[in-house]
């Protein structure tokens, strides 16, 4: 495990992909390996279950309060699912990147460019799958929703991959452990390899072939 500390400002990374793609394993296993990368803990009105910890799972508050910091412009993004809203703090950006670690942010493509309208200087990535046929097996897998659900997750996948040319880095995981690799060379070391159009440009029919 790097345990590695650094006083130099920290930086966002912000990893969106297809549901079923395996962002957030990819995730887990990178903040496993790095104690310099850490996940910011979110704004929620959703109500708190018996198991969770406010300021440990997410921070709690109601609507109005919530309602409050959207008009301060207290959030980098925010949106509603199910009804209830939830949002990541600049406050809390800064309390991760001025501590030297890199802040990564799990959340969609809607909530990815949010985020680079607020900060033009966070890193986008987006992940791919190597085929739709690999993604649908992949979700069919699961074994969590029923063949409907599944048929509508993945046609969401198919439009969220469509978006993959407004991130600055692209991954294909095909094999997890290379993509690991991958995801922290972008990080970590390297990433001129890794830039959008020249992924793109090098895998142009493995991506014709998910851009349907």
């Amino acid at each position: 495990m790097n345990n590695s500390a650094s006083s130099k400002q920290g930086s966002v990374y912000v990893i969106a992909a297809a549901s079923g793609t395996g962002k957030t394993s990819l995730v887990a296993a990178l903040l496993a390996d790095h104690q310099d990368a850490a996940v910011s803990v979110s704004h929620t009105t959703r109500a708190q279950r018996p198991n969770e910890q406010d300021g440990i799972h997410y921070f709690f508050v109601s609507h109005e309060a919530f309602t409050q910091m959207i008009n301060e412009g207290r959030f980098i993004e925010h949106a509603e699912v199910f009804g209830n809203l939830y949002g990541t703090s600049l406050d809390e950006v800064k309390r991760i990147t001025a501590r030297g670690q890199q802040l990564i942010l799990e959340i969609d493509w809607q909530g990815a460019l949010q985020v680079k309208t607020a900060l033009p200087e966070a890193h986008l990535i987006f992940i791919l799958p190597p085929t739709l046929e690999t993604l649908k097996a992949r979700l069919v897998g699961r074994g969590q929703d029923d063949a409907e659900t599944v048929e509508k997750r993945f046609e969401g996948a198919v439009h969220e991959i469509s978006q993959f040319r407004s991130f600055d880095y692209l991954l294909i995981n095909d094999d997890f452990d290379s993509a690991l690799q991958d995801l922290k060379q972008i990080i970590f070391g390297d990433p001129s390899r890794y830039l959008t159009e020249t992924v793109a440009a090098q895998y142009a029919k493995l991506i014709e072939g998910l851009t349907r």
